[in-house]
């Protein structure tokens, strides 16, 4: 984990790869909570049978899924010292560039590529987020994040 002291120590960092979060498994207990949560149940997601014979050989998770893990991505990869509050405040791109076959390995890659001053002495983080599945050639989401932080 990499540790900031202050949110000028993260501004510093603009252009730079900051972290790779720790492996996460996506189960398929967790793709079901994902799919009840959402009321998505689509069979390529919750039923296992049906997807055995399927394009992927097996369930999948939603990408919906495989992005709402960012905030658990961040946690295992950087603290931010001194902040009182951080708010997501959204996306300029997301894709989702290959599945996640159930029981896969996942980690994100974070690299800083802007931080701006917004109201009340707080920055605006624009964040790059890769989402690796462990063995595959290419990730399995590209996200480009925008997060406030405020002292």
């Amino acid at each position: 984990m990499r540790v900031f002291e202050s949110l000028a120590d993260v501004g510093a960092c603009v252009g730079q790869r900051v972290g790779s979060s720790d492996w996460l498994t996506v189960s398929q207990e967790r793709i079901d909570r994902f799919a009840q949560a959402t009321d998505d149940h689509q069979w390529i997601h919750v039923d296992a049978q049906r997807a055995r014979s399927g394009p992927f050989g097996t369930t999948i998770a939603h990408g919906f899924l495989t992005l709402s893990l960012l905030p658990h991505f961040f946690e295992t990869t950087v603290q931010i010292r001194n902040v009182r509050m951080a708010l997501n405040y959204g996306l300029n791109r997301v894709r989702f560039v290959a599945p996640v076959p159930v029981d896969s390995r996942l980690r994100a890659h974070l690299t800083l590529l802007g931080c701006e001053p917004v109201d009340a002495a707080g920055v605006q983080l624009q964040w790059e987020v890769s989402v690796e599945r462990e063995g595959a050639s290419k990730p399995v989401c590209v996200a480009e994040l925008l997060t406030r932080q405020y002292p």
